[in-house]
């Protein structure tokens, strides 16, 4: 596909919203991707990567095997992934930390409005497409309601398996990535690596993820290819079951003393913003949501307008 230089920067951008939301626990960088039209190409792009690329190296040379795994497209969005993460990691943390509800109901929107997105992708809707939409939702819903473990572990080995772990379920629409991380123990490594330049456990995290990304891949390629519809429905259902994460009025039933002898909610139950003690923000909530569903709609018409 040849794309000028705008739409290179475009899609870096892409990358920057896919960045913003793998660091945030409950938003998948795989929705993003979705609603932004570049899932399909982003599968197959890093499913291309195989060991007869040493072949076609030695043979051709690297631009033979840097058109073939789509090396620009990817250069252009790993581009905005990284300086989101690189930029936007303490800055969306503090957000959440001051400013939760009116942060979650901004993304509870743009998540509800990737569904309606995402179904109108499925061309024939069937009892069995239902009741795989059904089953995606229960399992979503379940994960999110596992207990997250408590000790963080940030030995190399457990960071590398996370990051194989995280990575799958950072390409999933529906399923974050961030939350595998926290449910691990392993999201305060991470993401305290990451704001303190911490390069050799950054590489250890990125070399299991990207094991785990070139292996996966190649499943949801066959999957989209094979069973679309019936796998759009499932992304439908991780999607659905996925919102009770990032509801943005809590009540924490346990809690933990952190690292710094701070007690911090441990684990956590959604309920009404009518039945919220404190102030519920409930006019400022409604209003960034209904900004992140427009958003969604806005990005689903201007695609239609480019197609």
């Amino acid at each position: 596909m040849k794309r000028s230089l705008k739409d290179y920067i475009i899609l870096s951008l892409k990358g920057m919203a896919m960045g913003a939301a793998d660091v945030v626990p409950g938003v998948s960088g795989g929705t993003i991707a979705f609603i932004s039209g570049i899932y399909e190409e982003l599968l197959n792009s890093i499913s291309s990567f195989n060991l007869s690329l040493l072949s076609v190296l030695k043979k051709e040379g690297f631009n033979k095997v840097w058109k073939m795994v789509n090396g620009p497209f990817l250069l252009a969005l790993l581009l905005g992934i990284s300086i989101s993460i690189l930029s936007f990691a303490k800055l969306i943390e503090t957000l959440l930390e001051k400013h939760p509800i009116v942060i979650w109901s901004f993304f509870f929107g743009l998540v509800l409005a990737s569904i309606i997105y995402i179904g109108k992708q499925i061309t024939n809707w069937t009892k069995l497409g239902v009741l795989f939409l059904i089953l995606g939702a229960l399992l979503a819903f379940y994960i999110t309601t596992l207990n997250p473990m408590i000790l963080a572990n940030s030995s190399p080995w457990f960071l590398f398996f996370a990051g194989m772990i995280a990575i799958c379920a950072m390409i999933l629409p529906g399923i974050s990535g961030s939350f595998i991380l926290v449910l691990l123990g392993a999201y305060k490594p991470v993401l305290n690596a990451i704001n303190t330049k911490d390069f050799f456990n950054i590489i250890v995290f990125m070399a299991g993820a990207v094991i785990g990304l070139l292996t996966f891949s190649r499943v949801l390629k066959w999957l989209f290819s094979t069973y679309k519809n019936y796998t759009l429905a499932v992304l439908i259902g991780f999607i659905t079951g996925s919102l009770n994460k990032i509801w943005p009025w809590k009540e924490t039933i346990s809690w933990r003393t952190n690292s710094k002898g701070v007690e911090v909610a441990f684990n956590t139950s959604s309920i009404s913003p009518f039945s919220y003690e404190g102030d519920s923000q409930l006019i400022m909530a409604s209003l960034l949501a209904i900004i992140g569903f427009c958003l969604i709609l806005l990005l689903e018409k201007l695609a239609i307008k480019k197609e």
